[in-house]
């Protein structure tokens, strides 16, 4: 072998392995940011998730006030507060002497089982209901979130 092909070799000597070095490191910064999206992805898919369920909460007692009109309209729902106290969560049979009371007992259980720390309140003016469901998402977007329906004449 003559001496300047020895030469060429050696000096190629290792250049394979820094190749080699430097596509592992990009591999490892590019895993590294599918891990960062996918796990921001599973954070905003669960405040979504709350925010749905927070939806569907406030549709159904305005649906239950559209369905119970006469006492809606005569104050049976005005000023509900619900703290983000938990009452049983297990399916029970609902107490209270009017519809309005077992709607609201209702609500309540809807609200503590289903959105961390969930609360709620119903006010009226005039014909105008606004119901507000707010709850903690320290999980997703920020905590508290808010979600606020107003209707106006059930």
């Amino acid at each position: 072998m003559p001496l300047e092909t020895s030469m060429i070799m050696r000096k190629q000597d290792g250049f394979g392995l820094i190749e080699v070095l430097v596509a592992m490191t990009v591999l490892a910064i590019g895993i590294l940011g599918m891990a960062h999206l996918h796990a921001s992805a599973l954070k905003l898919n669960h405040s979504a998730a709350m925010r749905s369920a927070a939806t569907g909460i406030a549709y159904d007692i305005i649906d239950r006030m559209r369905a119970n009109r006469a006492e809606a309209l005569t104050g049976a729902y005005d000023g509900q507060t619900i703290a983000a106290t938990a009452p049983s969560c297990s399916p029970g049979s609902l107490s209270g002497t009017t519809v309005a009371q077992r709607d609201i007992q209702s609500w309540r259980t809807a609200l503590a089982c289903t959105l961390p720390q969930g609360t709620g309140s119903i006010t009226r003016n005039g014909s105008e209901f606004t119901v507000v469901t707010q709850w903690d998402d320290s999980r997703g977007e920020s905590a508290p979130q808010r979600f606020v329906v107003v209707v106006a004449g059930l």
